[in-house]
């Protein structure tokens, strides 16, 4: 159920009996957005503005009102901005006059008239005409006790997207973004496609999966974790050029970067490598900063981010080595990195990871990755953390993988394609193993997939670059939540 406002309701009532629709339909759609008579109004003076009839129609939320007996001023917002209206008795029928006097804050609202200027100069238009859209009867916050905090922006982002602008510009950034990206891929040749959310075994990833049951099959569902599969599918089938700007799933943690359902972009091109998709990802990012946020130097928290190409590229042992001290040969034995760990941190009782590829990843966590501000591929993973990764020529217990950092955090991963069946089918045993062992993330074996890759998967490169957390980059905004339209909460009590 839900307690609606009685003092609201009684104004509605009010409404009706004054022969008033609260909630019309079938009206006359607006000529103009607000930034369209902006336009026209220019920086033209009242004298021209007189002697101009060019009448608007234009709609919005009632955002300011102030009345003044027989006149009154109205801010009404649009998509596009907002404007002031001038309401005055002598131009209004009187039955829209006393409508104007029952309007409050939140009503939508239509409106006709000419063209003006206040006396202090702001553009206007002079009402001729105010039509009720529609009755707003919830309450609107009080910005000055704090009801437009974080909380109440995630639960109703429906009020927070008409109060606060930045919240708006927010989201208009991130549509641009993700317009730009089909643009950059749909110019490069690549066809976007589709794959499945329900999957019978979720792969493409090391992550928990949600799970559900599809009654007419009778059988246990997967929503995605990862797209990575199929698109790899569809490379062998011939799409060469694929990409995907989908949702995920994973049943994680919650935190400041991560939300249990998340926007990627994914996207594969046989006969490229890794190095190329690099290159591919510093042009496209630099592009998007450049075109969409104007600049390619941008603030993030506390830095200013350049995103000019080329970007650093790192091997990760090499990292590693900088942060913990230890050669590259301690780096590859389990034993060396348990005590080098146990001596940074004597009082451990946690869990401890057994395999030098969890040990790395704690490594990493810990000492590397708080440190990548500036965009950096880390490069050459350990084949053990990277199950569907193409191991080295020069060294086959590392990948031709790479990952990006940006602030400290994790953007995109990528490498040259697992295309060899047989290591596949190994690899993910390898991974079949680990969960058996214990470990929930681990990835189960795809057969299907394996079938796949023995008609063929031409020499590809892959990667996935995250959406929600490049749009925290580009506008300057620390927590997953302010980018998310629709966050995951927990229920309201």
């Amino acid at each position: 159920m839900y307690d609606f406002d009685e003092r609201r309701l009684a104004k509605l009532q009010a409404l009706r009996e004054a022969g008033h629709a609260p909630y019309p339909h079938n009206l006359a759609p607006p000529t103009h957005t607000t930034a369209a008579v902006l336009d026209l109004i220019g920086d033209r003076g009242n004298e021209a503005l007189s002697a101009d009839a060019t009448t608007a129609r234009i709609a919005g939320r009632l955002m300011f009102k102030r009345e003044m007996g027989k006149a009154g001023f109205a801010r009404i917002q649009d998509r596009s901005g907002a404007i002031q209206l001038f309401i005055r008795k002598n131009d209004l029928p009187a039955e829209t006059f006393a409508l104007w006097k029952k309007l409050d804050l939140g009503d939508h609202v239509i409106a006709d008239g000419t063209l003006m200027r206040t006396r202090t100069g702001e553009p206007t238009v002079r009402a001729t005409s105010l039509t009720l859209a529609s009755k707003c009867i919830g309450s609107l916050p009080d910005k000055h006790k704090g009801a437009t905090g974080p909380e109440f922006r995630y639960r109703q982002r429906y009020v927070d997207l008409f109060i606060n602008s930045d919240s708006r510009a927010v989201f208009q950034r991130r549509s641009a973004v993700v317009r730009a990206c089909r643009e950059f891929f749909e110019a490069r040749d690549f066809i976007e496609v589709e794959t499945p959310m329900m999957q019978s075994i979720p792969g493409g990833a090391a992550a928990r999966p949600f799970s559900t049951h599809h009654n007419a099959l009778d059988i246990e569902l997967f929503l995605r974790v990862a797209p990575e599969l199929y698109l790899k599918r569809l490379v062998v089938g011939g799409l060469e050029r694929v990409f995907e700007i989908n949702r995920n799933f994973r049943n994680e943690g919650v935190s400041t970067r991560h939300n249990p359902e998340f926007t990627m972009l994914e996207f594969y091109q046989a006969y490229a490598t890794w190095h190329d998709l690099m290159d591919m990802t510093e042009a496209l990012v630099s592009g998007i900063a450049a075109d969409v946020c104007g600049a390619t130097a941008l603030p993030f928290g506390d830095h200013i981010i350049d995103y000019a190409a080329p970007w650093r590229r790192l091997p990760m042992e090499e990292a590693l080595s900088e942060g913990t001290g230890l050669s590259v040969a301690q780096l590859r034995d389990a034993d060396a990195l348990r005590a080098r760990w146990l001596e940074l941190h004597p009082d451990e009782d946690s869990k401890l990871p057994t395999t030098v590829g969890g040990w790395l990843e704690w490594f990493f966590d810990e000492l590397v990755q708080p440190t990548l501000i500036q965009p950096t591929f880390i490069t050459h993973y350990p084949a053990e953390i990277s199950p569907l990764a193409r191991r080295s020529a020069e060294d086959p217990y590392l990948t031709e993988r790479f990952e990006l950092f940006v602030a400290g955090n994790e953007l995109a991963n990528g490498f040259n394609e697992l295309n060899d069946p047989e290591d596949q089918a190994a690899r993910f045993a390898a991974q079949v193993a680990a969960r058996d062992a214990g470990d929930d993330e681990a990835m189960y074996f795809d057969a299907d997939y394996v079938r796949a890759l023995t008609y063929g998967l031409p020499p590809t490169a892959g990667e996935g670059i995250g959406i929600d957390r490049l749009i925290m980059l580009l506008t300057n905004r620390t927590t997953i939540r302010d980018v998310i339209l629709f966050p995951t909460l927990r229920p309201a009590s």
